[in-house]
């Protein structure tokens, strides 16, 4: 099976400052519980671009300027080293690169508050130890929804439950 979810819920907790609150999310209880029938988790990050969010639960979509990532986080560093548009392995030799060294993580969901992208939108990780492999694309541009303008509060003809 396959379970989309926000990288905040699948890539393993264990792996962030989450576990210290005494946290866990899907991505924990997938690896505790069904690591030996193959569980494998993808991390997606970006340096710059745009999203459609939006800036609370329950608000209107809208499309959002997603700055230039923090220094030294995660999507700073491959940036930083032009690793634009690729699929980072998280393998044993990256693991023993990098050790336990915790990178800033920049979390981009359905709500997305561009005012704390400094003050809180990032969340130290131990990268290889959070997913399998990591989706990098140094710019993004937002999505376009099926049948649905964006600045509009309505439902898409796709959402879970139906219309």
């Amino acid at each position: 099976g396959i379970v989309w979810e926000h990288n905040t819920h699948i890539g393993d907790a264990r792996a962030t400052n989450m576990a210290a609150e005494g946290m866990i999310n899907v991505g924990q209880i997938l690896n505790e519980q069904h690591k030996e029938e193959g569980v494998y988790s993808v991390g997606f990050g970006s340096y710059q671009g745009s999203v459609i969010a939006g800036r609370e639960w329950g608000d209107v979509m809208q499309i959002m300027k997603v700055p230039e990532a923090e220094k030294h986080s995660w999507e700073y560093e491959l940036h930083r080293l032009d690793a634009k548009d690729r699929i980072i392995y998280m393998n044993l030799n990256l693991k023993e690169a990098i050790g336990d060294i915790k990178f800033g993580h920049r979390a981009i969901g359905v709500v997305y508050r561009p005012k704390y992208e400094y003050l809180g939108n990032y969340v130290p990780s131990e990268m290889p130890y959070r997913y399998n492999a990591f989706v990098y694309l140094d710019e993004t541009s937002a999505l376009h929804p099926l049948h649905l303008n964006p600045d509009v509060r309505q439902l898409p003809e796709t959402y879970p439950f139906g219309v």
